[in-house]
């Protein structure tokens, strides 16, 4: 069953959440070991990212450098593939634009299909490290509806060059990202719902929300989504606290603010245990909320936060 499929089926709000590949040269015991830690709450599916490669310097000596091509964490498809045949849970692979040509992205799915794997989450990424701004990879797409409508034509029997595929497969469903506090590129909350608009008009089944601490924001968000003629299930997505630096960490990494109330109360740890069991007791009662306003699923963000995920999830689900 396609994700949407899977959550509106759901008698209840469904669960789910994300994973990272293991890091270059690292093996999948981690990575199995957080499956393992939540796979009781019954996940409809498994969200797997996808990071792009970053360029390094390496010094030669006599003041000159080398730039080297570094991929941190590969394996995106077969991390999706090997979950998939372990647990036999629907897995969703992040697809980006940042850091992939159209070629890369095709053979992407290529591989994909090949596995029976065609649920994705469609994005265009961020920036690499050593960009001031944005930038596509050569022959590559600038923005996530470019992305979008590459799997359409594929969907349709076409590859990128327009040639026809001679054995098309089950065609690839999608969800895309979308943010209540705004994009931190967009210049206001209506342009970017207007930008969210056109991936649900390109075939976006559903959309999952960067992580955000105060429900109101997204209750609003959700409500000028409606308004503006976006209809398809607005997933939050939802991470506790679990480290004294992450007060400061979180809102400038992911552009969010924090409530004041919960500032307050953070304010107050002394140390990271401290904070974990706040980032816990918080997360709680923000689902709960979520929960009783009919959210048709929840989605977790796992990275450092899986034991504090699992307790949340023990009072929740």
């Amino acid at each position: 069953m396609r994700v949407i499929d899977l959550i509106n089926s759901s008698q209840q709000t469904a669960f789910s959440f994300e994973v990272l590949p293991p890091l270059k040269g690292t093996g999948t015991d981690a990575l199995f070991r957080t499956i393992d830690l939540l796979r009781e709450f019954d996940p409809k599916y498994v969200n797997i990212t996808t990071h792009r490669s970053e360029y390094v310097y390496k010094e030669l000596g006599d003041g000159l450098y080398r730039r080297d091509r570094l991929r941190r964490r590969p394996g995106t498809v077969a991390v999706a593939s090997a979950i998939h045949n372990r647990y036999g849970l629907t897995v969703v692979p992040h697809l980006l634009c940042s850091g992939f040509s159209r070629e890369d992205i095709e053979y992407m799915l290529l591989d994909l299909q090949f596995l029976g794997i065609t649920d994705l989450l469609i994005l265009r990424g961020d920036k690499a490290k050593h960009q001031s701004r944005f930038m596509p990879e050569e022959n590559g797409y600038a923005h996530a509806i470019e992305l979008q409508q590459h799997v359409n034509e594929y969907n349709r029997g076409y590859f990128v060059d327009g040639t026809p595929i001679k054995a098309p497969g089950t065609p690839f469903s999608y969800g895309v990202a979308c943010y209540p506090e705004k994009h931190e590129e967009s210049p206001n909350l209506e342009h970017d719902l207007a930008w969210l608009k056109q991936k649900v008009e390109q075939g976006a089944e559903y959309a999952v929300t960067q992580l955000f601490y105060d429900n109101e924001k997204y209750f609003s968000f959700v409500e000028r989504a409606r308004a503006a003629g976006i209809t398809v299930p607005i997933i939050p997505g939802i991470k506790p606290l679990v480290k004294l630096s992450q007060l400061t960490v979180v809102p400038k990494t992911f552009k969010v603010d924090l409530p004041q109330e919960l500032a307050m109360e953070a304010d107050k740890c002394k140390d990271d245990e401290q904070m974990g069991a706040l980032g816990v007791e918080w997360c709680i009662q923000q689902c709960k909320e979520l929960i009783a306003h009919g959210v048709p699923s929840i989605h977790f963000y796992t990275t450092s936060a899986a034991n504090s995920v699992r307790e949340v999830a023990k009072a929740i689900f």
